[in-house]
C-alpha cells in the first residue's frame, strides 16, 4: 500500500502504542528522538506512527525545549479558538533567552507580519486588507487561475512524452507563485527569486533551525526586505489598481508618518508572498499525491466532479501544510489538567490533532467522502486569511486533472524537505501510462 494509509496491522499496532504509553512517564529523551525521527525521510512519508506515539504521552505533553505540546483535536481546537492566546510576537520574542533563535533577523521580521500581531494592532492590520478574498474578488480571479492551470498541465503533458517529469517543479510550485505574483502585480521575471528565498526564509518558523538555516533565513529575509521595500516605493512613484498601491491609500490615512506607513505596507506584501507559496504548494502537491495514491478514489471524483470540495478538505485534515502551530499562554492557564505559566509557549501539533482517534473514525484512512472538520487554517481572529484562495487554486487544478490526465502515476517515491511544521514536497515524479 502506497503513502500513508495505514493498514489494519498498523492501526492496531498504533491503538496498542497509545494505550501501552498512555500512563507512562513521559521521557524528555523519547520526545525529542521522536522529533528527530520526524525530521528523517521516513518520519516525513509516513508521521502517523510518531504522532500516535506523541498523543499517547498526553493531551499536553511538557517539551523537553521549553513550553508544552498539544496533541489532541480538542486543546489544539480549544486554544485556536480562544480570543485570550496570543501569538509569539515581536515583544515576546525579545525576551526569551535564545537570542540565535529568536532575536535572528529572519524571526523578527516575522515577529511584524500579520499571523504574529496580536491585538489591537492586529486588528487594525486585518481591517486594512477588507475582503480581499470574497466572492466578487474570486470570480474575477477564477479565469486568471483555470487560464495558468490550463498552461502548467501544457507544459507537464509535453514533459511527461519523453518520460517522467516532476509535478512540484513543473505545476504546483508554479500556480501559487503565478496567482499571487499577478494579483499584486509582480513581473514575472521575479517569480524564480521570490519562490527561492521563501524557501529559505520559512526556515526561521521551523522548531529546531541550525545555524546554518538561520544563516540561509537571515539572507533570504534581507534580500525580501530589498526586493519588497523597493516595490512599496515604485507603487509610491506609480500608483495603480493593484493591491499595494490600495494599501497604500489606507495606510496614508492611518498614519501621519509616511514611513510608517511604507513598513505597514511593505509586511504586507511580504506576508501575501510567504503565505500564498509556502502553504499553498504543499496543498496542492500534497492533494495530488494522494489522490493519486488512492487510484480508486481519484476515479470516483472523476465520475462525482461535485465532491471536489470536500476532497480539498479530507487533503487538508490528512497532510495539513502547517503541522504544528504556536501560540503563548496570556496569563497561567489550565489545558486537559496541565497549567500552562504565562507567556509559555504551547506547540499545537495539528498534525497528530488531525489523526486523533477520539475525534476521527479510522483517522488514519484517507477518504475523500469523510466530512469532517479540520484546523489546516487555524482559527479565531488568526483565521487564513487566503483560504478561499487556496481552495480555488486546488479546486481549479484537480478539475484540470480530471479531465486532462486519466493515467497519470507515480513513478517514484516522492522527496520530501526535512521539515517539523511546514510540510514541502520537493519533489514529485509522475508518468502518465
Amino acid at each position: 500500500m502506497q503513502g500513508w494509509q495505514l493498514s489494519c496491522e498498523l492501526l492496531e499496532e498504533g491503538v496498542a502504542v497509545e494505550s501501552a504509553l498512555a500512563t507512562a512517564p513521559v521521557d524528555r529523551r523519547t520526545v525529542v528522538s521522536l522529533f528527530s525521527r520526524l525530521r528523517t525521510a521516513g518520519g516525513q512519508s509516513n508521521p502517523l506512527p510518531l504522532y500516535a506515539k506523541l498523543r499517547a504521552m498526553g493531551e499536553i505533553v511538557q517539551a523537553p525545549w521549553g513550553g508544552h505540546l498539544a496533541t489532541s483535536y480538542t486543546v489544539c481546537h480549544q486554544v485556536l479558538r480562544s480570543r485570550s492566546w496570543r501569538v509569539p510576537d515581536t515583544d515576546w520574542r525579545t525576551r526569551q533567552d535564545d537570542a540565535g533563535r529568536w532575536s535572528a533577523a529572519a524571526s523578527r521580521q516575522m515577529g511584524d507580519t500579520l499571523p504574529m500581531l496580536n491585538s489591537p494592532y492586529h486588528t487594525q492590520v486585518r481591517r486594512s486588507l477588507g475582503n480581499m478574498f470574497d466572492r466578487k474578488s474570486l470570480g474575477i480571479m477564477k479565469s486568471s487561475v483555470e487560464r495558468t492551470t490550463e498552461r502548467l498541465f501544457d507544459r507537464l503533458a509535453e514533459e511527461l512524452r519523453d518520460g517522467p517529469a516532476d509535478f512540484v517543479a513543473l505545476v504546483t510550485d508554479e500556480l501559487p507563485v503565478i496567482t499571487i505574483g499577478e494579483w499584486l502585480g509582480i513581473p514575472p521575471a521575479d517569480y524564480p527569486l521570490l519562490r527561492s528565498l521563501t524557501h529559505d526564509q520559512v526556515f526561521t518558523q521551523e522548531l529546531f533551525p541550525s545555524p546554518s538555516q538561520l544563516a540561509l533565513s537571515d539572507a533570504a529575509t534581507h534580500r525580501l526586505r530589498q526586493y519588497f521595500t523597493g516595490l512599496v516605493q515604485e507603487r509610491r512613484r506609480s500608483p495603480g489598481d493593484d493591491p499595494v498601491s490600495s494599501w497604500l491609500r489606507t495606510w496614508d490615512a492611518l498614519e501621519s508618518d509616511r514611513h510608517a506607513a511604507d513598513e505597514a505596507v511593505y509586511a504586507l506584501a511580504l506576508f501575501m508572498v510567504l503565505a500564498a507559496l509556502e502553504t499553498t504548494s504543499h496543498l496542492l502537491s500534497g492533494m495530488v499525491r494522494l489522490l493519486l495514491e488512492h487510484p480508486q478514489q481519484l476515479e470516483w471524483l472523476r465520475v462525482h466532479p461535485e465532491y471536489i470540495p470536500g476532497a480539498i478538505d479530507e487533503v487538508l485534515r490528512y497532510d495539513a501544510p502547517i503541522h504544528m502551530i504556536s501560540r503563548v499562554a496570556p496569563e497561567d492557564t489550565e489545558l486537559a489538567g496541565v497549567t500552562v505559566r504565562r507567556h509559555e509557549m504551547v506547540q499545537l501539533m495539528v498534525g497528530a490533532a488531525h489523526h486523533d482517534p477520539d475525534q476521527y473514525a479510522e483517522p488514519g484512512l484517507f477518504d475523500i467522502r469523510r466530512k469532517a472538520p479540520h484546523l489546516s487554517f487555524g482559527g479565531g481572529m488568526h483565521y487564513c486569511l487566503g483560504n478561499a484562495l487556496a481552495r480555488l487554486e486546488a479546486t481549479c487544478l484537480l478539475t484540470s486533472l480530471l479531465k486532462r490526465l486519466p493515467s497519470l502515476r507515480i513513478s517514484s517515491a516522492p522527496v520530501w524537505a526535512p521539515r517539523v511544521a511546514f510540510r514541502r514536497l520537493m519533489a514529485l515524479q509522475v508518468v502518465h501510462a
